[in-house]
């Protein structure tokens, strides 16, 4: 049996692996490698509780007191460090809806944790069970896909572009009026810093600075984001602006007709971003007809939360046709059982 789940193990690993280096850039990645680490995990319990190796049996109860810690305070832990991470964020940033991501999250989970404590449907007739055994299967498909674009998310951070890049696209995210604010200069920021890393072994890429203008912005971002560069010592001549774009979409097959103006079809580019945003800007990429890969810049901690919560409901909305097919399919056969149960139980 060992020697089977062994097996098993690795042609998953196996599996995982030629996707990846395949193509980082897919949401089937962190699904196969969630596949992949389970089955390491019932490997290694199974390895531990079939040796006489003391070490080995504790690296085997290891992973299962973590999941009982999980399922039994996993919930409330996360509601309030969900509290606790909307209080540094509201104070430290503006008040806007747009940053109450973590609390609304949090104010949720609590409601659902209420609402599993008193169960009310206890106090229902029979024919709703069916009812709340679909919301519960929704739940749960959602949570599956949360966990996969988490696990494909953090396998894309280890993307490291070779040093031999004709273009850098640097994604705009704002201005304030015409300054460039920290979070867009980090992104410049790591563009500069891969700009000179190349520079020191062979040619330097074109630094390609993408974003429009906003109603509230004095002059379109990607000249902003020009002149930042510039007063940090990039040559005029190594940089090409992109001003029409508005969306992430945008940057990227704007971009990419630009660089197609300049080098033809041929040409190596990758793109700058926040390191939470940097796998769905690389589905953006993808979708534009690019090959290019992404680095990303840091983002202080406390904003991580709230801004990963944004980037899940975007990678939502991307899919939205699959999961109302998904979640329209569960509904309608729960409703159908309800209706049954209802007529002839």
């Amino acid at each position: 049996m060992l020697v089977i789940l062994g097996i098993i193990t690795l042609v998953l690993f196996i599996i995982f692996l030629i996707f990846y280096v395949t193509d980082a850039r897919r949401m089937i990645n962190g699904f196969l490698f969630n596949v992949f680490f389970c089955s390491f995990i019932i490997f290694l319990i199974y390895l531990g509780f079939s040796s006489d190796f003391v070490i080995l049996r504790f690296i085997a109860i290891v992973p299962l007191v973590i999941l009982a810690f999980i399922l039994t305070f996993g919930l409330f832990a996360l509601c309030v460090g969900l509290f606790l991470n909307a209080r540094i964020l509201l104070k430290r940033e503006s008040r806007r809806f747009a940053n109450s991501l973590t609390l609304i999250l949090g104010i949720f989970l609590l409601l659902f944790i209420l609402f599993r404590t008193v169960n009310p449907v206890r106090f229902l007739p029979n024919y709703f069970e069916p009812l709340f055994t679909g919301a519960s299967l929704i739940g749960v498909y959602f949570f599956l896909h949360l966990t996969n674009f988490l696990t494909a998310y953090l396998l894309y951070q280890f993307n490291r572009p070779k040093l031999n890049q004709d273009f850098i696209i640097v994604l705009g995210s704002g201005l304030i009026k015409d300054k460039v604010p920290p979070l867009l200069a980090s992104r410049i920021n790591k563009a500069i810093d891969f700009y000179w890393k190349q520079a020191a072994v062979t040619s330097p890429p074109l630094l390609i600075f993408s974003g429009g203008q906003g109603p509230d912005e004095d002059l379109p971002e990607a000249e902003a984001m020009q002149k930042y560069a510039i007063e940090k010592g990039i040559p005029f001549e190594h940089t090409l602006t992109e001003a029409r774009s508005v969306n992430t979409f945008q940057n990227m097959l704007y971009s990419k007709q630009l660089m197609d103006s300049v080098k033809g079809r041929e040409y190596n580019s990758i793109f700058t971003t926040n390191n939470f945003h940097l796998f769905r800007a690389s589905l953006y990429a993808k979708k534009a007809g690019l090959k290019s890969q992404g680095i990303g810049s840091k983002t202080a901690l406390y904003y991580w939360p709230n801004a990963m919560i944004r980037e899940y409901i975007a990678i939502v909305a991307m899919q939205r046709k699959r999961h109302t097919l998904i979640a329209g399919t569960i509904v309608g056969f729960s409703v159908l059982l309800a209706i049954f149960a209802f007529l002839f139980l």
